[in-house]
């Protein structure tokens, strides 16, 4: 498979290294498309784009993966993906890998996370997506994340678009208990906000319970790959709303 790899931590971040390096091990054809920086909490943001004029864009050298095509763009992760797939860069991938990023993307997270943005952006565009994280530390097993990558990329190719979202507990590779299907955790921290003359100081302050059973939270603490499914801009039926909003006109 053709396969875009970007993520949000900016092309020289060492998980979009290992990420790439798990993909083209796999015998795919790899090409990098991802942020000139660190573009983390961006969501699925694009920026102005056309609107913006042209986009600073630089070819990049990695020594340890010679054979692929890295380019830097001066852009948030979503409008990478939406680079990598409209031209300029060869043929559009078969799917997206998003990663892997240096802190589990759970839960509400997977809103607000780069990384899971860019892989439902490429959902938007009508291309499967993986995202991966990987629990936080120092020093993190960039690698036990990488090897689940490639079995999700032939699982989600050619499916209806839609992202599996992997949140990997950082330990050894033999010491990873399993694989679970899970949903996300939800909202579940609490915050503190402060003013002060001319500033507002908010701090997370911890969790006001434990992860709930079955969620993706309380799968990695308890030492399994987290795999979560979206799919895209899921919508409902809207008859009951339509006809409310419609008493407005009365």
């Amino acid at each position: 498979m053709r396969v875009l790899v970007t993520n949000d931590d900016g092309v020289e971040a060492p998980g979009i290294h290992a990420l790439a390096a798990a993909v083209a091990a796999a015998g795919h054809d790899v090409y990098v498309v991802a942020p000139a920086g660190e573009r983390s909490g961006s969501g699925a943001a694009i920026g102005r784009l056309h609107r913006a004029g042209p986009i600073a864009c630089t070819t990049v050298e990695w020594p340890d993966l010679p054979g692929v095509a890295v380019h830097s763009l001066d852009v948030p992760p979503a409008a990478s993906v939406y680079a990598g797939v409209f031209g300029g860069f060869g043929p559009p991938p078969d799917v997206v890998a998003s990663g892997i990023n240096p802190g589990m993307n759970y839960g509400h997270l997977a809103l607000h996370s780069g990384t899971v943005g860019a892989a439902l952006s490429a959902v938007t565009l009508g291309i499967p997506a993986v995202a991966v994280s990987v629990a936080w530390a120092e020093q993190p097993r960039w690698a036990t994340a990488g090897a689940f990558v490639p079995a999700a990329l032939e699982w989600v190719a050619g499916r209806t678009p839609c992202v599996v979202n992997l949140n990997v507990p950082d330990l050894p590779l033999a010491e990873v208990r399993g694989v679970r299907a899970t949903v996300p955790q939800a909202f579940s921290e609490r915050w503190t906000g402060e003013r002060h003359p001319g500033e507002l100081d908010l701090r997370f302050e911890g969790r006001t319970d434990e992860p709930a059973a079955g969620s993706d939270l309380a799968a990695a603490h308890d030492g399994y790959v987290a795999v979560t499914v979206f799919h895209g801009l899921a919508v409902g039926e809207a008859d009951a709303a339509a006809a409310a909003v419609g008493q407005g006109r009365s």
